[in-house]
């Protein structure tokens, strides 16, 4: 397993990292997606850790709570081997502040989820997303205090805007308080609206990227082929009203590139969408799921080799969408030398 930095932490993660979401099985579709128990959980960590990836991402929202609970009692004994990556904000409970970043929420969801994970100290805390009701140096403050308390030793966000992000970094940096590290992101070769300002933002302020959703809501897992209909009991009948909508032409050109990378390398759609992601700027780690110790396996072999620059560019140019104002300059060559891209990306040329 490779090994990289959390942003500018100085804090090591596995290029993968394990989403806890199928543990438990409480709650509507978007908290619960899975039934995983602790016996299941304690297996399929098992797998992990004898691959070396010791990183753990669950949410307080995540079947009610279960996810953590199942997490922290399939690392008993072994805490110490793991990194666990929690998050909160989302409403947790019935009660008037059980949802934010207030203090008392911020402090009240911290504690209780290390009751459930039956830890002293979360490693990565995050924001599930920004709450524009509480003032951001409430915010930096009362994470600041936890960071000092020891209960959390790195901060981050989740489904946070540019200007929400840079607003909380700027707040830290005037007060002296702990900045954010880390920025838990939807980011796929369908979703790569990530590049257009956060990827750049990331490299300025050494912020990574902990990605979510790396194969699109389960578009890219090589069950989707054009003029095939989906197979029955597939889960993308029930998502497809949560995911970011995609228009099919272009997923269809981006799972046949997908297919023709395949077919040279013989790996899975699933290890070529995340080994693309493995390759981008500011990526610290990539988040995988698994219902069974099968898929977990398959979505380990998306490391230990990479693809080829010229199978990079044509995943890059099946999946490339022009980028909104203002960001387009960058992408016709305008302002180029000052500020470049972050990453290659087809030139566009000029009428």
């Amino acid at each position: 397993m490779e090994y990289r930095f959390l942003g500018a932490s100085g804090f090591k993660v596995p290029a993968l990292g394990f989403g806890a979401g199928t543990f438990g099985g409480k709650g509507p579709l978007f908290s619960a997606w899975g039934n995983t128990d602790v016996d299941e959980a304690k297996r399929l960590i098992d797998i992990c850790l004898d691959a070396g990836l010791n990183l753990f991402d669950t949410a307080d929202v995540y079947s009610d709570g279960a996810s953590e609970s199942i997490l922290g009692a399939a690392l008993k004994g072994r805490r110490d081997k793991a990194i666990v990556s929690t998050k909160l904000t989302l409403r947790a409970g019935d009660g008037p502040n059980d949802a934010g970043a207030s203090r008392h929420h911020l402090i009240e969801g911290v504690n209780k989820a290390l009751r459930r994970l039956d830890t002293d100290y979360i490693d990565l805390l995050q924001l599930h997303h920004f709450d524009a009701m509480t003032p951001v140096e409430q915010v930096m403050s009362t994470l600041d205090d936890l960071v000092r308390a020891g209960k959390v030793r790195h901060l981050g966000v989740s489904n946070f805007s540019g200007w929400q992000l840079m607003k909380s970094q700027a707040a830290a940096d005037r007060h002296g308080y702990s900045r954010y590290v880390a920025n838990q992101t939807y980011y796929s070769l369908i979703g790569r609206d990530y590049e257009w300002e956060l990827m750049p933002l990331g490299i300025d302020q050494g912020v990574g990227a902990v990605v979510w959703s790396p194969l699109g809501w389960g578009r890219l897992t090589g069950k989707i082929r054009r003029g095939q209909p989906l197979p029955e009991g597939s889960r993308l009948h029930d998502t497809a009203g949560f995911a970011p909508p995609v228009d099919e032409e272009r997923l269809y050109r981006i799972v046949d590139a997908l297919d023709e990378i395949a077919a040279e390398t013989g790996k899975t759609i699933p290890q070529i969408a995340l080994n693309w992601l493995l390759q981008r700027p500011t990526v610290s780690t990539v988040l995988i799921g698994a219902r069974n110790e099968e898929q977990l396996r398959q979505n380990l072999g998306a490391v230990g080799w990479n693809l080829t620059a010229n199978q990079v560019a044509k995943l890059d140019a099946a999946s490339y969408l022009t980028p909104p104002y203002p960001y387009y300059p960058y992408w016709n060559g305008q302002f180029a030398e000052r500020n470049p891209p972050p990453v290659a990306v087809p030139r566009q040329e000029s009428a």
